[in-house]
Order: structure tokens, then sequence, then C-alpha cells
């Protein structure tokens, strides 16, 4: 038992928080996060086997540590407990399905229409190309829910016309960025299909617990650019020679929407109508982007092949991180590590809400460091009991209605939090996936510049998520409700 500033600190928690920061070293070091979890979980199990009493022996209940054979037994009964909850598990069947819709609808050519057709209409306004490509990409977050294909997508169409227009780099980069990463919140999103699985609550509360939120951040940034134009129209210069708009041009952008609007009606329709459950919703939006790509003539076997392997390749390293963190967090609660973290979130502060706030702070500052994925994993479950028992489902409306009220709530609000991390230097994916289209003369700190005000416009949609909850549940109630 070692003393520091007068607190006894036992084994257990040097134990505990020594995982975390030999994880975080080795991600700096380049290593792999599935390896990195692995990795560090054994190092821990060994040292556990060979230190002294009362530690010895201290996996040997769930890890067949002894010499004289293998005990096949618990050999099995450790693999169930890694891959048994992620290979049986229904929700997670939507995972790669919803990724494989937003693939094929990245090759289906619907985005480069609606840019087309939204170019046409509102390039000859002043900021016009940023609100084309805002309004595209909480179209595309609304039919895709995945960031990496949306952010390069958006890069490659918008980020060349703008600069020809002679945009601000950072505006341009910035509303670049900040359109592409709606789909991580705006569902459906693979990032609440994974946190529904680790906080074991229901995928249609979080679809529709989220939608109100993703549209209030799409909205923040249309207002943003409107205001930034008008304060300082040198940034979003107007066309010299504007094209006439008339009913063709309204036509074109109805031709180039209303096909990915019907499949988003369908795939969340059915889900909030209660027709479908969101796995089969899932597949019906698969379906509905391959009859897409195939209506728009953009169907073949290679572009089946390339989002088939794309998709595979993709989900192959979601479920690779999702064994290992199983592994790692069964290491970590034999070291009490739940407790131990949860004895000091509730140390720090009585109030329940300011709980929240700091655990919210934590996950902010992680996400300098690490991706969402490892952030829902790992760092989720870990919150939820502490979560439950603050005793403020009085205070969340639709408590009556919906099933896990804060905890859908909390989930929303860490969603959005994570938001950040794509676009908060200096390890935002969002930043790197545009700088890898950027044409020449546009540099990393031109984006980084350009995400600033939109990060301080999730901060105040963050605030207003928390402040208002029933934005989140008031859709899931009212379903339930009826």
């Amino acid at each position: 038992m070692l003393t520091i500033s007068g607190h006894a600190i036992s084994l257990n928690e040097i134990a505990v928080l020594a995982m975390f920061g030999t994880f975080i070293w080795m991600l700096f070091r380049g290593i792999p996060v599935a390896m990195a979890l692995v990795g560090v979980s054994l190092v821990f199990v060994l040292i556990a086997e060979l230190a002294l009493d009362p530690y010895r022996g201290f996996f040997r209940d769930i890890i067949p540590f002894d010499r004289t054979g293998i005990d096949y037994q618990r050999l099995n009964v450790l693999s169930s407990r890694l891959f048994g909850n992620t290979v049986q598990n229904p929700v997670l069947v939507a995972l790669p399905m919803f990724i494989f819709m937003g693939l094929m609808l990245d090759q289906s050519g619907v985005a480069q229409r609606m840019m087309h057709a939204m170019q046409k209409l509102f390039g000859g306004l002043r900021g016009g190309l940023s609100l084309t490509v805002l309004l595209i990409g909480i179209i595309l977050a609304a039919s895709t829910g995945v960031i990496g294909a949306s952010v390069t997508l958006l890069g490659v169409m918008a980020l060349p016309a703008m600069m020809q227009q002679n945009y601000s780099k950072p505006i341009a980069t910035g509303t670049i960025a900040s359109a592409g990463t709606l789909g991580i919140l705006i569902p459906p999103s693979i990032m609440l299909v994974i946190m529904s699985d680790q906080l074991a609550i229901s995928l249609g509360d979080l679809f529709m617990g989220a939608l109100f939120p993703g549209l209030i951040l799409g909205g923040l940034y249309i207002g943003f650019i409107v205001i930034y134009g008008l304060i300082n129209p040198d940034a979003m210069p107007a066309p010299e020679r504007a094209e006439h708009v008339g009913w063709h041009e309204i036509s074109e952008v109805l031709i180039a929407v209303i096909p990915p609007m019907i499949l988003i009606l369908l795939v969340l329709g059915s889900i909030f109508a209660g027709f479908a459950t969101p796995t089969e919703a899932s597949g019906l939006g698969a379906f509905g982007a391959t009859l897409l790509a195939f209506a728009n003539r953009r169907l073949s076997f290679k572009v089946l092949r390339e989002v088939s392997r794309s998709t595979l390749n993709t989900t192959g390293y979601i479920v690779g991180i999702f064994l290992a963190a199983n592994f790692f967090a069964l290491i970590l609660r034999r070291y009490g590590g739940d407790e131990i973290i949860e004895g000091m979130v509730l140390a720090a502060f009585d109030d329940p809400y300011a709980i929240i706030i700091f655990i919210l702070f934590i996950v902010f500052l992680l996400g300098f460091l690490l991706d969402w994925i490892e952030i829902t994993i790992i760092i989720m479950p870990l919150m939820l009991p502490i979560v439950q028992g603050l005793g403020i489902e009085g205070d969340i409306n639709g408590y009556n209605q919906v099933a896990e009220p804060v905890v859908t709530w909390f989930a929303i609000l860490v969603a959005v939090t994570l938001q950040t991390s794509f676009l908060t230097p200096p390890v935002g994916f969002a930043l790197f996936y545009l700088k890898g289209v950027c044409p020449p003369g546009v540099n990393i700190s031109h984006i980084y510049r350009g995400v600033v005000p939109f990060v301080l416009l999730q901060l105040l949609g963050l605030y207003i998520v928390f402040e208002y909850p029933s934005l989140v549940t008031w859709l899931p109630s009212v379903a339930y409700g009826n």
C-alpha cells in the first residue's frame, strides 16, 4: 500500500492506471490498437502470474495456466467470454450492412449528381458553395453513417471549385471537414450501432435520439456560414458570372435529391415506425444503395467487389478491436478496474450533473489521442454504471416511455463529444482524410484554422443537448407512446 498526499493507493489501483498508461504509450509507439490492447492485457496477466502472493494465480480460474497440460474446458470458457457476445449479437449484424450502404452510395454517383445540381442552384449566391457542401453533407450523413467516404468525397468534389472561386482556404476546408463528420452522429451511424452494443440499450432509441441533435448541429453550421458571409464577404465571394436559376435547375436538384431521401425514409422510417428492426433496415439500406448504383449505371462487378472488400476490411478492423477490448476489459475488471474508476469519478464531484460534465471533458481530451472506436468500446462500458447510479431519471423527460432515458441521453452527449475527435487537432481523422485530397497550396495549417469555429459550434450543440434532454428523449417517447 503506497501513500501519496495522504491517500493510500493500493496495488490494484496502480495496476489499473499502469494498464491505461501502457496502452496509450504503445499507441504512441505506432502499435496497432488491437495488438496494443492484447499486448497490455497479456503483460499484466504475466505480471500477476509471476508476482508474489496474493496475485499469484490471480487469473488461473479464467486462463488455463496449468503447466501440466491445457485445460480445454477453461479455455472454451475464455473463448466464449471473448467471442460469444460479439459474434452472437444480432445488433452488430447491422454494422457491415450500414458500412456497405455508405460505401455503395459513394460509388453510385448520387453525391456527384447532387453536387452538380446544387452548384447550379446555390452557386450564384455569396457562400453558396459552402451551403451546398453542408446540405449535401447532411444528406450523405443520413444515408451513409461513414465519415471517411463523406469527407473524401466532399473534398474531391467541392474544394477545387471553392479554390477557383477564391474562397478562403480555412473556411473552405473547415466547411468540408465539418460537413463530412455529421455522418458519425446523424443516423444511421455506425458509432451508434457500437454504442448500442456496449451500453446494452435499444439501437432504435439511439437513432431516434440522435436525429434532432444531428440536425441542430447541421443548422448551426449553416447559420454560421450565412452570418460569416455577411460579416466577411471576401472569404466567400460570389462568382463573377452567376448562372440563371430557373425551373430546370430546380428540377435537377429534385431529381438528384429525391432518390437518396427516399432511401433515408425507407431505412429510418421503417425503424421509427416499428415496421423493421435496425438489423432488417440495414439490409434494406444496403439493397437500396445497390439499386441506386444500378439506376445510375455505376454498378459493375468491379464496384461490387471493391465495396465488398472495403466493407470486409472495415468490419474486420472494428471486430478485431471488439475482441481485443473484451480481453482488455476482462483483465481490467479482475484488477477491480470498474470499482476503482467509479470511485475516482464519484469522489471528484458531489453533483450528478457535474459528474456527467467531468466524464464528457475526459472523453473530449481522449479525443485528442484516441479514435472514437477505442473510446466507445473501452471507456463507455466503464462509465455506464456511474451514470446509471446518479439517480437523475426523474429529471429526464420521456422516462415512462423510453427504457433507459438517462443512458440514451448520455450516449448522445458522448456521441456529440466524440464527433469533435474527428475535427480536433492534432490527430482528428477527418483532417487527414481531407488533407489527402487537398490540391496544391492547401496545407494542414489551413485545415487546423478552418475547423476551430466548427469545433466551437459543436461545443455549443453539446451544451444545447445537455441543457435540454427532451431533444433526445422526445422522439422515442412519442414513438413508444403511440
